[in-house]
């Protein structure tokens, strides 16, 4: 049986295509890949309609 594979919430990339960085939220495990990592960080909200309940989530708002 092939193992599955793992794929980025937002862009659907696959751990075959980026690296993945894997996530734990309600008790279930995700993964989202570095170039969209941010978003989980800053705007968090942006992630809703992947991740429900994130719709009110502050993120981080200063500047690098």
């Amino acid at each position: 049986m092939p193992t599955p594979q793992h794929a980025c919430l937002y862009c659907q990339r696959t751990d075959d295509e980026v690296p993945l960085i894997q996530f734990e939220y309600r008790g279930e495990q995700h993964w989202i890949c570095p170039q969209h990592f941010p978003i989980l960080i800053h705007k968090p909200s942006q992630l809703a309609p992947y991740l429900p309940g994130l719709e009110n989530l502050e993120g981080s708002d200063h500047e690098h």
